[in-house]
């Protein structure tokens, strides 16, 4: 019968030891890998969404249909100039990109500084009236933690 010397059973178990350590963290970065790509994943649905709402009213635009009159409003008869209907047009295609922008920096996705530069963006449509109108008609469709950040401004043209 051979008996195994003190350390060799020493080395033995400090080699399983290691082992076991790099194939539970190779799990754990596979895992985190995984969660990286689903969160990349879901962004980038979110991402085609904000892609063809922006497609939607680009065409309305282009066809001087107002995206708010017609969709959210349901009126077929108004009365905007063709430079309203695409000020009005842009104001909703900012707020859906505002929304995407949001939503990418959540996800980790956005640096600070760029989710900052677009924070002062949303303020400043926030308090536009025409943008504020427009977000009226719009928050329904947004989450609350989208509206809880929009909301934080203050707008002159409530009521």
């Amino acid at each position: 019968m051979e008996y195994k010397s003190m350390n060799e059973t020493n080395k033995n178990f400090v080699v399983q030891t290691f082992g076991m350590l790099g194939v539970i963290g190779s799990l754990i970065f596979v895992g985190l890998e995984l969660q990286q790509a689903q969160r990349v994943a879901i962004a980038g649905q979110q991402q085609a969404r904000s892609a063809l709402v922006v497609d939607i009213i680009s065409n309305l635009t282009v066809t001087g249909i107002d995206f708010q009159s017609v969709y959210l409003e349901e009126k077929l008869d108004y009365e905007f100039s063709r430079n309203e209907v695409g000020l009005r047009n842009v104001i909703h295609t900012v707020w859906g990109q505002y929304e995407n922008d949001f939503y990418q920096h959540e996800q980790g996705l956005m640096n600070k500084s760029t989710w900052s530069a677009r924070k002062r963006g949303i303020e400043k449509l926030y308090t536009m009236c025409q943008g504020w109108k427009a977000y009226q008609y719009r928050r329904f469709a947004f989450s609350k933690e989208f509206r809880d950040v929009v909301e934080s401004y203050q707008s002159k043209c409530k009521g």
